[in-house]
């Protein structure tokens, strides 16, 4: 399998038990979160090498991390820790349907401190895909410098990259910087997975067309928008245009982490040498997984669960 390298913040995450306000909630099981983590997780429950770059806090919710990494088969040779911070921390809201509350603590985490220098003794030769979202480069300005800096050197070395936008407002100190920094970025990448309000946000268009247009305008060739429930749409700077519908869930348990598991099956197929339509329609598989289980990354499947629910087939 292909050998993928990613970077992100994770955190320790806090369900609540019950539903009803975040206020009002006595019980929380913990899981893990983290954008990148989700999507490192899924690379690797189909098979393929990930690498994940972070810095954790020497606390329990640091260690208890790395540990959760490594269980999971994701190699942490450049996970780094820094004493003088800690581990960021969020807590989510137990809801039937729609998007749960969050809220986070990390402002001033140790993945916040991250800079350059992690990433001296990066061998680019050994990847092959780079996967980025816009969370680090929104907690601080090293990590921005960080982030511009890993795209920069993964495209000299012939990297492939992928994108999410994955934005996060109020990460951000205005909207424009946030516009102005996401689409900078997204301009390097190979294929970018914005959600549907996330392209209106950043590019001004309201249709899929021009949204899709303004990336390949920008360099972009392959912009892949995110519809939610109903699929998505994916344009290609050759002309290629087409929707993929959605896969029906059984019950929405929990949004979060739809998209990391939409460009978990994207990525991996692309990976693989399938063709373009196949690629996006396990994203959307993946996605509907992600969304009938109540961690972030409890519904990524491994190849014989993806095969099941694609085909149909009852899974168990």
């Amino acid at each position: 399998m292909r050998r993928i390298l990613t970077i992100g913040e994770p955190m320790a995450l806090f369900v609540a038990e019950q539903e009803g306000l975040l206020d009002d909630a006595e019980r929380f099981s913990r899981f893990i979160a983290g954008a990148e983590v989700n999507f490192s997780i899924g690379m690797a429950r189909l098979g393929h090498d990930v690498t994940y770059i972070t810095q954790l806090g020497l606390d329990p919710f640091g260690r208890n991390i790395h540990k959760f990494l490594q269980k999971n088969q994701i190699d942490t040779s450049y996970v780094n820790y820094n004493a003088a911070y800690l581990t960021g921390m969020q807590w989510k809201q137990k809801v039937k349907s729609g998007d749960p509350e969050v809220f986070s603590a990390r402002k001033n985490s140790a993945a916040s401190h991250m800079d350059r220098k992690l990433i001296k003794k990066i061998k680019w030769t050994d990847y092959d895909h780079l996967h980025l979202t816009g969370i680090p480069p929104a907690l601080s300005a090293s990590c921005r410098e960080l982030i511009f800096q890993m795209m920069k050197e993964a495209r000299e070395q012939g990297l492939q990259i992928s994108f999410d936008p994955n934005i996060r407002p109020g990460l951000w100190p205005d909207k424009e910087e946030m516009v102005q920094v996401i689409n900078a970025l997204a301009s390097q990448a190979d294929v970018i997975f914005p959600g549907i309000a996330e392209g209106k946000q950043l590019t001004g268009k309201r249709d899929v067309l021009d949204i899709a247009a303004f990336y390949h305008a920008a360099g972009v060739p392959n912009v892949v928008l995110k519809l939610g429930a109903e699929g998505a749409f994916t344009s290609c700077a050759d002309g290629t245009q087409f929707y993929t519908e959605g896969f029906p869930v059984n019950e929405v348990v929990d949004t979060v982490g739809a998209g990391d598991g939409f460009a978990v099956g994207v990525v991996s197929a692309m990976l693989e040498g399938l063709k373009l339509s196949d690629c996006i329609a396990r994203g959307a598989a993946i996605g509907a997984l992600a969304v009938m289980a109540p961690g972030d990354n409890d519904g990524l499947p491994d190849r014989e669960e993806l095969r099941q629910f694609m085909k149909r087939e009852p899974i168990g």
